[in-house]
């Protein structure tokens, strides 16, 4: 199972290096989509578990599974997790998956990828073997260690630097702060935060007596 299929051909790349802290492992989920021909179904499914059995011999590999709407559907809805951004390269880089993409490429045809990490992973469903979602109220702390600051910051510079701010139309001060905050909290603030607080969400809950 794989993120990027563009090259089918065997590619002799590096193989499996060194991984980083496990402290500050956060875990990665690739969500496939693929078309199946419906006539070779038995050679499609032990292609698969073949992928897995491959990728469960690299360090970091949490679990995986497939799935179809219906019986008669020819999308394969496959989904897998690494411990860190570091074990899935080096499985994606491997002569092992390029290989295994390779025998494949007659028996699927890839639809849709989508790889997720940090507190987006935390939404998806439990799969065997991968890390437990943090509670919510764990959750929204998180977030708001990010939100409040950047708001407080984004506040203070608008309200001093930018002339007249506070005499705008309130829709469109609320337009301009949610398309400023929105992408630098997605993308800076709360990949930021989620590595630091890391070990204090991924520590294991307290079972009731």
């Amino acid at each position: 199972m794989t993120p990027q299929e563009p090259d089918l051909e065997p590619s002799r790349t590096a193989s499996r290096t060194q991984r980083p802290s496990r402290a500050h492992r956060i875990p990665v989920t690739v969500s496939i989509t693929r078309r199946v021909d419906p006539g070779r179904l038995p050679e499609v499914t032990h292609w698969v578990q073949n992928g897995v059995n491959l990728a469960n011999t690299y360090e970091g590999f949490l679990g995986s599974g497939w799935v179809r709407a219906h019986a008669d559907s020819r999308e394969w809805h496959m989904l897998y997790r690494f411990a860190d951004e570091a074990s899935l390269d080096a499985w994606e880089s491997s002569d092992d998956r390029a290989q295994w993409l390779y025998d494949g490429r007659e028996l699927v045809e890839v639809a849709r990828v989508e790889r997720r990490t940090g507190i987006e992973g935390w939404f998806d469903e439990p799969q065997p073997g991968a890390p437990s979602a943090p509670p919510r109220w764990k959750q929204a702390v998180t977030i708001w260690l990010g939100f409040f600051p950047l708001s407080l910051v984004f506040t203070y510079v608008t309200f001093y630097l930018v002339p007249g701010w506070h005499r705008l139309w309130p829709l469109a001060t609320v337009l301009i702060t949610t398309l400023c905050l929105t992408p630098t909290m997605t993308y800076v603030l709360l990949p930021f935060v989620t590595r630091l607080l890391h070990p204090w969400l991924a520590r294991p809950r307290r079972r009731a007596r």
